[in-house]
């Protein structure tokens, strides 16, 4: 509990701007169902992740605001590669991707 809080404060003080969405990714699994630790080497690459932030959206080319269609609190379905690390209060690390690399929004 007091993990998530101190979690929560450091986010506040971090607020995306445009299009930018602040991703916390999910844990690597390290260890199999039977016990086995797997090594670093062998454990996928992580590709889902929960929005913990959301910037105001972005304007098109006549002026008017686009709002985000990810809210906070979404699963989503990550690129393998891209976004920009962001380490919080030197133990949480948090990616920011732009709206459009987000691949898919995953229903509960």
């Amino acid at each position: 509990m007091m993990q998530a809080t101190a979690t929560s404060a450091a986010v506040k003080r971090l607020i995306p701007l445009f299009d930018r969405v602040l991703i916390q990714k999910a844990e690597a699994i390290t260890k199999t169902k039977g016990g086995i630790v797997l090594p670093e080497k062998a454990q996928a690459k992580v590709l889902k992740g929960t929005v913990v932030a959301v910037g105001p959206g972005s304007k098109n080319d006549k002026g008017e605001h686009l709002p985000l269609t990810i809210k906070v609190g979404d699963t989503v379905l990550l690129p393998e590669y891209g976004g920009t690390k962001v380490t919080l209060d030197e133990e949480k690390e948090l990616h920011l991707f732009r709206e459009s690399d987000i691949l898919a929004k995953l229903e509960s």
